[in-house]
């Protein structure tokens, strides 16, 4: 035992034992001091005795005795079970309260190893908080020497091998750091340990961290700046001291809470673990995975790594990694991956999902958890079921700690017997500390990374809609490099009955910033669709609206205004990649459009349009530069690409053909978009016939006689009652409560007619909710909505539209020779 840390926490007398072989006595181990007052500690006592060391292995935790406790015991023999230690402020109080001795079981609730008994050595004096703090971390300090021990306790004859006076830490020193200022009271053999003479340390925790390996700082900040209380932390990390030797360290700490609940002070013991690095492999080891872990951004390859990194080197055969949520643990690697290779308890309690298992039915992992320390079990040692057929030849269970915390364990296990080398808990408390940092690390870069999709999602169209006349497709992909959020969008806008706007675009950068420009521009670019203008306008506008816009930030994009009836197409760009057309025949062509400069950049900038005339069959794609442009392949020879695989693609499946585009962009530093359309010319055109209305007294009686006689036209006769109803309801409003022009507009598609009138006022109609019996005016809009199957409002440049859809009834197919009926293609 270290007398220099027993003597800096007040320890006149401290005695180890060992628990023997039978498993029913503890056995003296060594000794450091003089018993006080002569007294010699007892060479063995019984489990189920009543010794304070006895009673603290039962109770499984430190049992702090007073002077009055220590009068009812016999340090020779066993005693009276000793009554509870009174509480902090009266052990302080008086002298007889004060803390004079103490036994500290060695070992976990799973496993118990042993238990130190110490007494204090300051005459009339007592152990305080703090020594008493230090006095708990050294004990678990020693159950990690005694552990490694236990596991080479027999040599090849079988024969047990004599006490070893080095049994438990031989060589280390305690610290006290204040939070708040960053003093640190060290003692000067951890000052020797990182090579800093006592002379020129001043007290400033920096002066250790600069000694710091670079690849284990993040690990050992989380320590000296911790934000929370609730657990001890183990770690190993590595110095270079000032005379370039590279030494690696053991940490324990324990982090103490202020008045106020918030972390004041951390108590610590250094010790030196040199001894245990007597190869370079193991520190070759922990460099490969040091580089391997700081390219791991998900939890996925966080244990990808692991296992790739511990599996092969190890000679393991089974390697998990589970992660800490709440208190279940959730699997999220298994090596090997196939179930048969794992006990049937887990396939039988976590299924074959591997779904998760509540830290509550696994006493041995919550144990390990809960005291943040390597545990190795070799081969013969006790363990529930499942545990055991992991690693029946030996098995390492490795909590994986990050700030302060328990994030999640691993599991190294061995079909054949291990014998756990001197060197192995060392190297996995350092292998543990990495992961859990890592760990840490990757699941608030997937916290980033769900934020970032959550917010893409949000900004983008759920689904595209349904369209007369053809088939629409799109995909997204974010960047995978920085943060993926970007600034591409698509839109499929339906404009009418049989006419739909196409829009993709690309706002500069990858930011929050980006993508709220881009929800922004989409929903402007929408507005001014659905409003009627022409493509030039709908760009225009949203290039004025992105220039008053207090941002330095820059768009580009395509919008396309195609007839689905017509097979006529009206394409503007600005600054944007072209579409390209795939024709029936399987050729592929980029369209010669005159392009604009990008949005937000010049105000009056002019945005000219390009007509297109599409045959049935022919897909259009609209696509952003990230799919054919990068820092290793040029426009004009992504564009060729992607002229090549459209030429080769199936056309009867947009959705299979947008998937292929965008399938070889694994490694992508700008955002993907691709929006498809298959254009199949409508089966049933539409027939419209309109009206302008006069503004005379007798306004709707005139719309009333055009809608008689375009509906005879048709062949509309039973539902004819019902459409002249609303025909004076919607004129009737629009002359009586708006000024200017009023159209009425009607369209046959198939067995629904639509009834439209437009006027030149901005102010959508309000439908009244409750009517009085003796109300004048409320119940137009009422009998529209009875009388038809859907009906709405949309703005339109300079004032609305407002329509309603009625449903006709089946109507006999005309004779082969009989004139064309309604809702059939004109002839040629």
């Amino acid at each position: 035992m270290d007398g220099q840390i027993l003597a800096t926490c007040g320890v006149g007398f401290a005695a180890a034992y060992v628990v023997t072989e039978s498993g029913r006595e503890l056995r003296l181990a060594e000794v450091v001091g003089d018993a006080e007052g002569g007294h010699q500690p007892a060479t063995t006592y019984a489990l189920t005795g009543h010794s304070p060391v006895a009673d603290a292995c039962r109770d499984g935790g430190p049992l702090w005795l007073t002077t009055e406790d220590g009068a009812r015991y016999s340090l020779q023999g066993d005693g009276p079970v000793p009554t509870p230690a009174p509480a902090e402020s009266a052990i302080d109080a008086s002298p007889a309260g004060r803390v004079r001795a103490g036994a500290l079981p060695l070992g976990g609730e799973a496993r118990l190893l042993g238990c130190l008994f110490v007494v204090s050595g300051r005459a009339g004096g007592g152990f305080s908080t703090d020594q008493r703090a230090l006095l708990e971390l050294y004990a678990d300090q020693a159950a990690a020497g005694l552990e490694a021990a236990a596991a080479r306790v027999t040599d090849r004859t079988g024969a047990e091998p004599p006490f070893s006076p080095t049994l438990l830490p031989a060589r280390g020193g305690c610290f006290m750091l204040a939070l708040g200022t960053g003093h640190m009271d060290v003692d000067t053999a951890v000052l020797d340990m990182f090579g800093i003479p006592p002379e020129n340390f001043d007290g400033d925790v920096s002066a250790l961290l600069e000694c710091t390996h670079p690849d284990d700082a993040p690990a050992l900040m989380s320590v000296v700046e911790p934000h929370h209380t609730d657990s001890d932390q183990h770690l190993a990390f590595r110095i270079r001291r000032r005379n370039g030797e590279l030494r690696w360290l053991d940490l324990h700490c324990r982090v103490l809470a202020g008045p106020d609940g918030r972390p004041q002070r951390v108590l610590g013991l250094v010790g030196d673990a040199s001894s245990l690095r007597p190869t370079g492999d193991d520190v070759s080891l922990v460099q490969r995975l040091s580089a391997a872990l700081s390219g791991a951004t998900t939890i996925h390859d966080v244990g990808k790594v692991v296992v790739e990194s511990l599996r092969a080197p190890l000679n393991a055969d089974r390697v998990a990694v589970a992660e800490l949520e709440g208190d279940r643990l959730v699997v999220t690697v298994l090596e090997p991956p196939e179930p048969d290779a794992w006990p049937r308890s887990w396939r039988s309690e976590w299924r074959s999902e591997w779904p998760d298992a509540s830290c509550h039915a696994l006493p041995t992992l919550q144990s390990a958890l809960r005291q943040g320390h390597v545990s190795l079990w070799p081969t013969g040692i006790e363990l529930e079921p499942y545990l055991k057929e992991v690693g029946p030849g030996g098995l390492a269970v490795l909590p994986l700690p990050a700030d302060g915390r328990m994030v999640g364990v691993c599991l190294v296990g061995w079909e054949g017997e291990h014998r756990f080398g001197p060197g192995d808990r060392s190297l996995l408390t350092a292998v543990a500390g990495m992961v859990g940092q890592a760990l840490d690390r990757a699941h608030a870069l997937d916290a980033g990374h769900e934020l970032a999709t959550m917010l893409q999602r949000s900004l983008l169209p759920r689904t595209l809609p349904d369209l007369p006349g053809g088939v629409a497709a799109a995909r997204y992909l974010p960047a995978t490099a920085g943060l993926e959020v970007g600034g591409d969008w698509y839109d499929v806008i339906p404009l009418s009955d049989s006419r739909v706007a196409l829009v993709i675009g690309d706002v500069q950068g990858h930011s929050a910033g980006a993508a709220t420009i881009m929800g922004q521009m989409r929903t402007a670019i929408r507005a001014y669709a659905v409003e009627g203008h022409p493509p030039d306008v709908v760009v225009a506008h949203s290039n004025q609206l992105l220039v008053s816009m207090e941002t330095d930030l820059f768009a580009t994009c395509t919008y396309v205004d195609l007839d689905l009836e017509e097979g006529t197409a009206w394409a503007v760009r600005a600054g944007h990649p072209p579409p390209l057309l795939r024709l029936p025949d399987a050729t592929t062509e980029v369209p010669e459009i005159e392009g604009g400069p990008p949005l937000g950049v010049i105000a009056d900038g002019e945005f000219p349009i390009t007509q297109l005339s599409l045959a049935p069959g022919t897909l259009i794609t609209l696509l952003t530069d990230g799919l054919v442009e990068s820092a290793t392949l040029h426009m004009e020879d992504g564009m060729r690409a992607v002229r090549d695989l459209l030429t080769l693609s199936d056309p009867a499946d947009p959705g299979k053909v947008a998937d292929d585009l965008v399938t070889n962009t694994s490694q992508r530093h700008d955002d993907v978009a691709v929006l498809i359309l298959r254009y199949d010319g409508m089966r049933v055109r539409p027939i419209r016939a309109q009206w302008a209305v006069w503004r005379l007294p007798d306004a709707v009686m005139h719309a009333r006689r055009f809608t008689s006689r375009t509906l005879r036209d048709w062949a509309v006769t039973e539902e004819a009652d019902s459409v002249l109803l609303v025909v004076s309801e919607l004129v009737t409003n629009a002359v009586a409560h708006t000024q200017g022009e009023v159209r009425l507009a009607l369209t046959l598609t198939g067995d629904r007619l639509r009834v439209a009138v437009n006027d030149a006022s901005p102010r959508a109609p309000v439908k009244t909710e409750n009517v009085d019996w003796e109300a004048t005016g409320g119940r137009g809009l009422l009998l529209v909505a009875a009388m038809s199957a859907a009906w709405g409002s949309v703005p339109l440049s300079g004032g609305k539209q407002v329509w309603c859809d009625i449903t006709l009834s089946p109507r006999v197919e005309p004779a082969p020779n009989a004139p064309p009926g309604p809702g059939a293609a004109p002839p040629p």
